[in-house]
Formats: C-alpha cells, structure tokens, sequence
C-alpha cells in the first residue's frame, strides 16, 4: 500500500470518527434540548405536548396567585398578545413578582395551562443585588 493511500484511509476514518463522535453526542443531548415558546407561538403554533420546554414572557398583573399548601404558586404569562395560565410548586425566585419577566421550564397540559418545574426571573440591566446596593457609593479615605 503506498504512502499516500494509508494518509487517505486515515483522513476517512478520522473524518468518520468526528462525524460519529457528533452524532453520539447529538442523540445524548436531544433529551436536555429545551426550545423556547412565547404565549403568542404557543396561539399561533398549537401546543407541544409532551416535550420539555420553556415559555417566557412578562407576568400578569394581579396574576399571582398562592395555594394554601405554600408551595404552589398559579399566574398568567403573557407577551402583549396572548397569555398562558402557569402553575408552578416549589420556591419562587425572589426577582419573581408582577409585571416582571420570567421563563418557565416544564410542559404544556392539552387544556393550554402549563405546569413548570423551574422559574428563572428576569431582570433588567439596573439590577443590583440588594448587598450591593447601598456599597456601591460608598467612599472611604485613608487615614495614616
């Protein structure tokens, strides 16, 4: 076998072991993929049974609603088009409340509610942390 056929055989195993490598690690990550729906998508598009998602959008006001059991929290997110009724059990965010953003994670019911796992609040680029806050002027000299 001559020198440049053993360069070509290797460069197509390599190559065929990039493209295996890619495709093994596209089929182990097709479950961790979340796509991202607004409540008009949702209008628009029909629902995505089934399947782990995220919805985001700006929270209702006078939206938020908590279950006696303390955990469950029920509220409406919407774009300015369409909204979707969300439930969520667990601890809230502390950036959570009305008229701010939020992006759930969880899955859609056939009614068109949603039932999240996970809420990630939004802020906008003002936010400081509230430890921050009041350091952030604070001017100290030395004194020798």
């Amino acid at each position: 076998m001559k020198a440049k056929h053993q360069r070509l055989t290797l460069a197509l195993l390599a190559l065929a072991a990039v493209v295996a490598a890619a495709l093994l690690a596209m089929s182990a990550l097709k479950d961790q993929a979340s796509f991202f729906y607004a409540p008009s998508d949702v209008a628009r598009q029909g629902l995505p049974l089934g399947r782990a998602v995220r919805l985001g959008g700006m929270v209702q006001a006078g939206s938020i609603k908590r279950a006696p059991d303390g955990v469950t929290v029920h509220f409406v997110v919407g774009d300015g088009i369409a909204t979707t009724p969300v439930t969520f059990a667990g601890i809230t965010p502390d950036l959570f409340r009305e008229r701010s953003g939020v992006v759930a994670e969880g899955q859609f019911n056939a009614d068109g509610s949603f039932t999240a796992t996970n809420l990630l609040a939004k802020h906008d680029e003002k936010y400081m942390p509230p430890e921050l806050a009041g350091k952030m002027h604070e001017t100290r000299t030395l004194k020798p």
